[in-house]
């Protein structure tokens, strides 16, 4: 019983900050990016997937980018999500939120005022394909619950640092662009921050527990 206690207390020492750090970086995602005293003017992470669509430096080619990047949080939770809906060193009730929780992150990407004909515009196949991937590796947790959690660790690292990364790179690059639209110096909102480093941190926990993980023990 000592022992089981132990590693349960190991476990909750490894997943625990993954989910917290998450949590972290989801929230920020939600929050505002381009904060404003008007709240018709506040944009947030999720929000810039579309908004950038109607940039004109972004329509005529000046800034060259992937919308879809901002999505990536999304993409990465879902999936990490059901990852760590996997461990059975979690509590139960833990684990069946996370793998409940994964299909509204997924169900997230979809484009407003969404039909079936707006998902198959050429526009949307990316993001579509993103989603229904989500959503099949949802009950996939009945296999990757018999993964070793080192792997399990680096497949969470993987999508951690491109959700991290990417989204705030696009953001920086039409900042100016944003700012020229609002007349008006813009600073990053706590949102790009929360969500930068909330999924940096992510990856780094997951790193980090994976060189433990890899480590020889010494008797």
């Amino acid at each position: 019983m000592p022992s089981r206690r132990h590693a349960h207390s190991t476990s909750d020492r490894i997943w625990l900050p993954l989910i917290a750090g998450g949590l972290v970086g989801l929230a920020g995602y939600f929050g505002p990016w381009v904060a404003h005293r008007a709240s018709g003017l506040i944009v947030t992470g999720l929000d810039l997937g579309e908004y950038v669509k109607f940039i004109p430096q972004v329509i005529s080619g000046q800034i060259a980018m992937r919308r879809e990047g901002f999505y990536l949080p999304l993409f990465a939770a879902s999936l990490m999500a059901s990852l760590l809906a996997s461990r059975r060193a979690l509590p139960r009730w833990l684990r069946i939120l996370l793998g409940l929780a994964a299909i509204p992150l997924a169900l997230a990407m979809l484009p407003p005022a969404w039909s079936p004909a707006v998902l198959r515009l050429p526009e949307f196949h990316l993001q579509t394909a993103a989603m229904l991937f989500c959503l099949l590796m949802a009950p996939a947790v009945i296999v990757t619950r018999y993964l070793p959690d080192r792997p399990v660790l680096l497949m969470i690292a993987a999508l951690a640092i491109p959700a991290a990364v990417l989204p705030a790179w696009g953001f920086l690059q039409v900042r100016p662009a944003v700012a020229e639209l609002y007349r008006q110096p813009l600073r990053p909102g706590w949102g790009f921050w929360a969500e930068l480093l909330g999924f940096l941190f992510v990856a780094f926990w997951a790193i980090a527990a994976t060189l433990t993980r890899s480590a020889p023990r010494r008797d």
